[in-house]
């Protein structure tokens, strides 16, 4: 009966979670795209391609042949492309493009919260994580990145942020098996949603394990001091329970190498100066102090000084409840909710900092910060320690089984959930709009492409960076590309005639016949390591040399020298050594936890029998 109870207590909670997140979700259950927001065309158009690599049988894509009006990027191997795996689940369910990125949004912000109710169940109590959860889901920079910026990765990783911290906790409080198996998971899927919030978010995981970790060794032997019969065995006990955390940590880099291993290694291949430069001056998105209390909402884009198109408020009512966890903290009778408690103000404090103009030294100083591009990301930390301490003004230990919580504090959890809410719901719109370029196609990605200048990336071989091509003629005409050689350049006469004989995204085959050792083929692609050409033998199609690629032209297209006589010439895009052993380490890291998970089930079950 006891269990009766607290099971279906928790189950109301979780069941007023969903239920609030409903509102949140509103405008994504409208008809209609919001195709005027930041990236709304990016997260699109980014699924558009990554459902084309899929649909040709490339279960890992890397290369998106289309981008760059068609000379190709290399754009899944160095972003992150969990939301798009997701994204390609509902399209594949029969979802249209534009709704498969609502519904993954959807499902984001719905996850965010169970993820923050999870974290937060037992050092606050039921009602201070319910209230924490509701805090999360509708503190402004959670709408913002959703129905103003459409930032789909940026929001995938705002959900699953809760759930790192969730599993890291376990770890040093509760260090088992499935916590850090959990924890690992999840901070997996952390990297494979977006590397630059991994990268903001990891330094302040590393700072929060660590308090916890010296918090239980606090708790478990008082530290006043070391002498030198005390300190070697001080830091056993300390290696000892920070060993479960970087168990996990080392399991979520072990899953997500496939991604990550590559994308640090062949990064330096991209061009990053259109992204660092221009409207990405960091410079120029600082926030004004005013401006984090300031009720002002938009739609529009952030530029030097304090006339912002759009809001960057903190949130009225999860701001108030943080200043009012100030007045109450001693009465927090966990001592794990009062290190939370501090380490959520501190943190807050010091990410709101890194978006306020005085914190410029610290951007010129240190370069690692400057891959938030925009100060204002720093938000994305912002958000979740606001709502925890949001959630700590009802935090309390959980009566016992046997007794019932007074009704007023029921009352005060639905109370103040409904004030965030109402506090944030003026902002729960979205911009309806139809599509400048048209129904999501190729021709609709041209175009696109045109008027969105940072969307042609190019790699570090492109000296003139395309603003059209040949081949984006063909798909705005809607016909189909059957080669990408570069006829223009093959004198197809009696010294050089190239005839195509199939391509893929990632791979073209011609025949090709020189009269000396002198000829070249040029193909309308971007060149980046991982391309190959191979000389074939005619009759047999078996590979009779490697032949060499050099860049050619202002924008660096792959050329292949060929030698003299009747060959097939086969170009294809392979894996490199990183992305091979990135490959293997996920693929060996992720068998070696499916054998721990088994062994522990058998162990399990032979102490069942």
């Amino acid at each position: 009966m006891r269990r009766g109870r607290i099971g279906l207590a928790v189950d109301i909670s979780i069941l007023l979670v969903a239920l609030a997140g409903l509102f949140a979700i509103g405008p994504l259950l409208l008809p209609g795209y919001f195709w005027g927001a930041h990236d709304a065309r990016h997260s699109v158009y980014f699924l558009f391609e990554f459902d084309r690599s899929i649909q040709e049988g490339i279960l890992y894509p890397r290369w998106s042949p289309d981008f760059a009006f068609g000379y190709g990027y290399p754009f899944f191997n160095i972003y992150a492309p969990l939301a798009f795996y997701v994204g390609e689940g509902f399209h594949l369910l029969g979802l249209g493009f534009e709704d498969a990125v609502k519904a993954v949004f959807g499902l984001a912000l719905m996850l965010s919260g169970l993820g923050m109710y999870g974290f937060l169940r037992r050092p606050l109590g039921r009602r201070g994580a319910l209230l924490a959860a509701v805090a999360y889901m509708y503190v402004p920079y959670h709408l913002f990145d959703m129905y103003v910026r459409a930032a789909l990765a940026e929001s995938v990783a705002l959900a699953v942020i809760p759930w790192v911290l969730w599993g890291f906790h376990e770890t040093v409080w509760r260090p088992r098996f499935a916590s850090v198996a959990g924890a690992g998971l999840a901070y997996a899927a952390l990297m494979l949603s977006s590397n630059l919030i991994t990268l903001l978010f990891t330094p302040l995981l590393v700072v929060y394990l660590a308090v916890m970790v010296i918090s239980r060794l606090n708790d478990e032997q008082p530290l006043r001091g070391f002498s030198k019969e005390s300190i070697l065995p001080a830091c056993g006990h300390l290696l000892h329970r920070a060993i479960p955390p970087l168990i996990a940590l080392c399991i979520g880099l072990g899953l997500s190498a496939i991604f990550w291993i590559p994308a640090v290694l062949e990064n330096r291949y991209v061009r990053a100066d259109q992204w660092l430069a221009g409207s990405y001056d960091y410079h120029d998105d600082f926030v004004y102090f005013f401006q984090l209390f300031s009720p002002f909402w938009g739609f529009g884009v952030s530029g030097a000084g304090p006339e912002d198109g759009v809001g960057f408020q903190l949130g009225a009512a999860p701001l108030a409840l943080a200043f009012l966890s100030l007045l109450i903290w001693r009465r927090l009778r966990s001592p794990e909710a009062r290190r939370l408690w501090a380490f959520a103000w501190v943190g807050l404090v010091g990410a709101v900092f890194m978006a306020l103009p005085p914190a410029v030294a610290v951007w010129e100083r240190v370069s690692f910060t400057r891959y938030a591009q925009f100060p204002w990301r720093y938000f994305s930390l912002a958000a979740p320690l606001l709502a925890v301490l949001a959630g700590t003004v009802l935090a309390e230990p959980e009566e016992p089984a046997e007794e019932k919580g007074p009704w007023s504090r029921e009352l005060a959890a639905v109370l103040l959930a409904g004030l965030v809410i109402w506090g944030s719901y003026p902002y729960v719109r979205a911009e309806i709009r139809e599509p400048k370029e048209g129904p999501v196609s190729l021709a609709g990605l041209m175009r696109f492409q045109r008027t969105a200048n940072e969307m042609t990336g190019s790699t570090i071989w492109t000296k003139e960076i395309p603003q059209w091509s040949p081949m984006a003629d063909l798909f705005v005409n809607g016909q189909d590309i059957t080669t990408r050689v570069d006829y223009s350049w093959v004198p197809q006469n009696e010294i050089l005639a190239v005839d195509a004989r199939g391509m893929t995204s990632i791979s073209e085959k011609v025949w090709v016949w020189a009269a000396d050792d002198q000829q070249s083929v040029r193909f309308y692609r971007f060149y980046y390591p991982g391309w190959k050409a191979y000389i074939l033998d005619e009759q047999t199609e078996k590979v009779i040399a490697e032949a060499p690629i050099y860049t050619s032209g202002p924008q660096g297209l792959i050329t292949v020298p060929v030698p003299q006589g009747r060959h097939l010439l086969l170009l294809r895009f392979e894996d490199t050594p990183p992305r091979r052993v990135g490959q293997a380490l996920s693929a060996v890291t992720l068998a070696g936890l499916a054998l721990a998970a088994l062994a522990r089930w058998r162990l399990m079950r032979g102490r069942a029998g």
